[in-house]
C-alpha cells in the first residue's frame, strides 16, 4: 500500500468513527463517510467491501481481545485441579478481567470500545455481552460438576434466574467502560462487583 493509499485509508476510518459513533451501525451512511474522508463512495468501496466490514475494521480487534480473553480465563479456571476451583472461585479471573479493563480503558481502544458497546446493534458485534454471558453460564453448570464431585453439592439454579444474574453482571462490568472511569477507580469498582457478586454467588450455591 503506498503512502497515498494509507492516508486515505486513515481519512476513511476517522471519518467512519465519527459517522458510526454519532449515528450508529444502523444510521450511518457511507455516503457521508466517503464524502467526510474526501473521497468518492466507489473509492471507499475498494478499501472496504460494504458497511460492515468497515464497521468490523473499526471494533473487530476489540472484540475479539475480549472474547478471547475471556474464554480464555475461563478454560484456565476448568482446567485447575478441581480441590482448588472453590477456593479460587472468586478471583481466578482477576488477572484477565484487569487486563480487559487497562485495554479498553487505553486512549487507544477506547473509541472503538465505546462504539462496540453503544453502536453495533445491526452486526454480529453486537452480540459481544450474550456470547460472554453464555461462556459464564457453561462454566458456572461445569463448577457445579466439580462442586459434586468433590461432595459439596449445590442447589439446582433455575436457568432463567441463573440466566439474568450473569447477564446482569457482565452488564454491570460493561457499565465501567461505558462511564470511561480512571483505570484506578475502575479496578476498584470492579473488585466490589466481583466481591459482591461472588458473596451472591456463594450464597446461592449454598457454600
Amino acid at each position: 500500500m503506498t503512502v497515498q493509499e494509507e492516508s486515505t485509508l486513515e481519512k476513511i476510518r476517522a471519518a467512519a468513527m465519527a459517522e458510526f459513533t454519532d449515528k450508529g451501525f444502523m444510521d450511518a451512511s457511507l455516503r457521508r463517510i466517503a464524502k467526510e474522508a474526501g473521497v468518492t463512495t466507489g473509492a471507499l468501496y475498494g478499501y472496504f467491501k460494504n458497511k460492515e466490514a468497515l464497521f468490523a475494521a473499526l471494533v473487530g480487534e476489540e472484540y475479539h481481545f475480549i472474547l478471547d480473553s475471556y474464554t480464555a480465563a475461563q478454560r484456565a479456571f476448568a482446567e485447575l485441579p478441581e480441590e482448588s476451583q472453590p477456593e479460587l472461585m472468586g478471583t481466578a479471573s482477576d488477572d484477565c478481567m484487569r487486563e480487559i479493563l487497562r485495554y479498553a480503558l487505553s486512549p487507544e481502544h477506547l473509541p472503538a470500545m465505546q462504539l462496540l458497546l453503544f453502536g453495533a446493534e445491526g452486526t454480529a458485534f453486537a452480540h459481544l455481552l450474550e456470547e460472554m454471558v453464555d461462556i459464564e453460564v457453561q462454566s458456572t453448570e461445569d463448577y457445579m460438576q466439580v462442586l459434586a464431585h468433590l461432595g459439596r453439592p449445590a442447589p439446582t439454579i433455575d436457568p432463567q434466574l441463573e440466566h439474568m444474574l450473569t447477564t446482569g453482571m457482565i452488564n454491570m462490568f460493561f457499565e465501567i467502560i461505558r462511564h470511561e472511569l480512571p483505570l484506578a477507580q475502575a479496578e476498584h469498582y470492579y473488585c466490589e462487583m466481583r466481591d459482591f457478586y461472588t458473596a451472591g454467588w456463594l450464597k446461592i450455591m449454598g457454600q
